[in-house]
């Protein structure tokens, strides 16, 4: 049995036990400090969240920033889903190719930064997304679709991470 911290992964059918062996794919574990850095440097996530025991997934834009990703979003399905069921997941990938990859995956709850309660959150969450290229554009572009020339209120959002795993693919 293969040690759940290091998977060997062969990209191709092993015809014989040395063939392939220079080209096998190896799996490790992130340390916690290598799960952040790549929250802290990537833009899209997926965030998945369920509503009677039915998953939905999306992109998001998010920032990362002390145990906690920072979206925008519109009210619509996720919104409506998250506000019922708060548990979420969201994953994020850096592909580099099939072969070298890495992934994390945090669980954690839902908390919308309303104003005038979460006022300071709120405005924080903004700077922070605001630093990265066209951050409101997934959020507010399918809503412009939808709604056309009406008014599309914001909605700024935070996950709070529970908890976080990552596993780095090399050759």
């Amino acid at each position: 049995m293969i040690a759940p911290e290091r998977c060997h992964c062969s990209s191709r059918p092993q015809t014989s036990p040395s063939k392939y062996n220079d080209n096998a794919m190896v799996i490790n574990k992130l340390t916690p400090e290598e799960s952040k850095s790549i929250l802290l440097q990537a833009t899209v996530a997926r965030l998945a969240c369920a509503l009677d025991n039915q998953p939905y997934v999306v992109p998001i834009y998010f920032a990362y920033e002390d145990g906690n990703l920072y979206a925008l979003s519109t009210l619509g399905q996720k919104i409506e889903w998250m506000r019922a069921n708060p548990k979420v997941c969201v994953q994020v990938d850096e592909i580099q190719s099939h072969e070298q990859w890495a992934s994390v995956v945090v669980n954690g709850r839902y908390q919308e930064l309303r104003e005038p309660q979460y006022s300071e959150e709120h405005a924080h969450a903004k700077k922070l997304l605001e630093r990265r290229h066209r951050w409101w554009q997934t959020a507010m572009a399918e809503r412009q679709i939808t709604s056309g020339d009406h008014l599309i209120a914001p909605l700024l959002f935070r996950i709070q991470i529970d908890s976080m795993t990552g596993l780095r693919a090399t050759t």
